[in-house]
């Protein structure tokens, strides 16, 4: 994901239109959307020419990135003064310009996701529903969960949506209930960790998160217990799942005692979020191919 922001850079310069829209959709976190859809869609399919359907290949494509520039561009909006604080916007990622054209390519992304509804069944439609909407009540009021602490961690349960619509889209059902407790719970650590490395940003600001109540070694037990349930969860729906998300707590442990600091550990998760995904969704295909 590193690679493809960098080339991503070179071809959409950070000074045009295209290029901050680009940078603020996060680049390195588009799999955290478009993972789940494709994962909901390798396990709903029964036979590989359903995860090709023109529907599920629109859907995941939408997850990749007008999605992602709906959600972060939304937070971007609503956090302009907050992220005057933040040092990430001054390395990783980009403080929000302002302007009526980014206004409008944002609500733009987010009527696309409505637009797709009436190509969705019921349970399809209530999931892209809920994500449109946890997508905007996460940063703008009245709710605006993310000042929330805990529901900022509840809520990003919005996470595991895509994947939601997707098994919908393919399989005309919602998804098992284990299966979609296990990755909100998911969604839920990972969120809480995200937030370790903006405690004392968040602090100046007068923001309070499950992170800037908790303090840096609560929040690394509290995503520690979270990513277990998860596990257990999971286990129950098959225990090689539960066995792949094992390895967050784990993570998560070793970065608590190590001398490893939350700012360098938080970029890893990218990639391990990608490997991870990757395993789950060859699972899925190998359940296709060879029916075990």
């Amino acid at each position: 994901m590193l690679s493809v922001t960098t080339r991503l850079a070179s071809l959409a310069p950070a000074d045009t239109r295209a290029g901050y829209l680009l940078r603020l959709s996060r680049p390195r976190f588009w799999l955290y959307l478009a993972g789940p859809a494709a994962v909901g869609a390798v396990y709903a399919a029964e036979s590989t020419s359903e995860i090709f359907a023109p529907l599920v290949v629109g859907l995941t494509a939408y997850f990749l990135v007008p999605a992602n520039v709906f959600l972060y561009g939304v937070n971007d909006v609503f956090d302009a003064d907050i992220d005057e604080e933040n040092p990430k916007k001054d390395e990783k990622e980009v403080r929000y310009q302002g302007g009526r054209g980014v206004v409008l390519a944002v609500l733009s992304c987010g009527t696309l996701g409505v637009a797709v509804l009436p190509l969705l069944p019921t349970e399809g439609a209530l999931a892209m529903l809920a994500f449109l909407a946890l997508s905007v009540q996460y940063s703008a009021p009245p709710f605006r969960f993310k000042t929330t602490p805990f529901l900022d961690s509840l809520s990003n349960g919005l996470y595991i949506l895509p994947g939601v619509v997707a098994y919908a889209a393919v399989a005309g059902t919602f998804p098992p209930t284990l299966a979609v407790a296990g990755g909100w719970l998911w969604t839920m650590a990972m969120h809480t960790f995200s937030a370790i490395p903006d405690i004392e940003p968040d602090r100046r600001a007068g923001i309070e998160t499950t992170a800037t109540v908790l303090g840096e070694a609560r929040t690394y037990a509290y995503c520690g217990a979270v990513w277990t349930a998860s596990a257990v969860v999971f286990g129950l729906v098959d225990p090689r799942l539960g066995a792949l998300v094992a390895v967050y707590p784990l993570f998560t442990s070793w970065v608590a005692r190590s001398s490893v600091t939350v700012d360098r550990a938080y970029w890893w998760f990218p990639i391990l979020n990608t490997v991870v995904g990757a395993l789950l969704t060859m699972g899925g295909l190998w359940r296709l191919v060879y029916g075990a």
